[in-house]
């Protein structure tokens, strides 16, 4: 099922991958580690998994791969959502959080719009 044409969700997750990382090493050299991990695996699975939705077997296991993501894209807002919220800890910039934002709300059309086919 892979297509090799450009690919807007693919695109923006690694982005954010990219953003994530950059995110928790600021973590990390506060010695924020547990939270830094949360934020490093949750952050960076988003991508991993539409990736691999790209390859998936058939239209169910598409969907399946997504949602998988979504749930990483939720996990991740609340982690990120913490730090923003908590005066003991760095905070995410705005572009980090309004890029997860908008990578929640094409994953859940892709993933509404998937269903309807």
């Amino acid at each position: 099922m892979r297509n090799d044409k450009e690919n807007i969700i693919v695109n923006k997750t690694f982005d954010f991958a990219l953003d994530i990382i950059e995110f928790s090493e600021g973590l990390y050299e506060t010695k924020r580690f547990p939270l830094a991990n949360q934020i490093f695996k949750s952050g960076t699975s988003i991508g991993a998994n539409v990736r691999e939705a790209q390859n998936a077997e058939s239209k169910a296991d598409f969907i399946h791969k997504l949602k998988i993501a979504a749930k990483e894209a939720d996990e991740t807002e609340y982690w990120l959502l913490l730090c923003l919220k908590s005066p003991h800890l760095q905070s995410p910039n705005e572009k980090l959080i309004s890029d997860l934002k908008e990578i929640i709300l094409i994953l859940s059309k892709i993933i509404s719009s998937s269903k309807l086919k």
